[in-house]
């Protein structure tokens, strides 16, 4: 089959892009993060609620706050990595709903107005658009490093609010000297896709 995207586009996204361990000290750029955010915008999510929201972590002090939070594994790399990113959803999105969905304001009332209904479709779409978000990284030529390896209640404490919830935390930068574990096996084909 042939693709729209060209083989090269193809590796630089999915086959030759692996999860990056270290990281070289070259920084990353608002200017890179922004471009990126306004790519991944357009993942898709159930009445374009958009729930993930982001906090770079960039400073000395912020950085001294979160690195304790992470498993013992991913410390040095979190606290070296150029750029780390907080991966939340956020469970009030609906109140953004009028203006997301204009053609339908009154899903905000009508779908949303309980607190469980939002948090279970605020997780489920937040990790859509991390996923998005992972994809915009390597399209900008950076790798990511995601971890669900940390402590979740002390990151929420930390860094957001009781209405925020910590989905990933990524570390973002060049590659650095042996950043990459060999590649892992994937399921083939006919293990993971059935046909009814």
């Amino acid at each position: 089959m042939t693709f729209t995207l060209d083989s090269a586009a193809q590796d630089l996204l999915f086959r030759e892009a692996h999860t990056a361990n270290t990281f070289s000290a070259e920084p990353v750029s608002e200017e890179q993060i922004q471009a990126i955010y306004d790519l991944i915008k357009f993942a898709p999510t159930a009445f374009n609620q958009s729930p993930l929201r982001i906090v770079l972590v960039r400073s000395a002090e912020a950085r001294e706050r979160l690195v304790p939070l992470m498993a013992e594994g991913n410390q040095a790399k979190t606290a070296a990595a150029p750029l780390v990113a907080i991966l939340a959803a956020d469970n009030e999105f609906h109140e953004e709903l009028p203006a997301l969905l204009p053609h339908f304001p009154q899903a905000k009332d009508l779908f949303f107005s309980e607190r469980p209904v939002r948090e279970q479709s605020a997780t489920l779409n937040g990790a859509l658009q991390a996923g998005y978000f992972i994809l915009g990284i390597r399209a900008a030529g950076l790798a990511a490093g995601p971890m669900t390896g940390f402590d979740f209640a002390g990151v929420q404490k930390e860094f957001l609010d009781d209405d925020h919830t910590p989905l990933m935390i990524i570390n973002i930068g060049k590659p650095g000297e042996d950043a990459f574990y060999p590649r892992s096996p994937r399921l083939s084909f006919e293990q993971a896709v059935q046909t009814v």
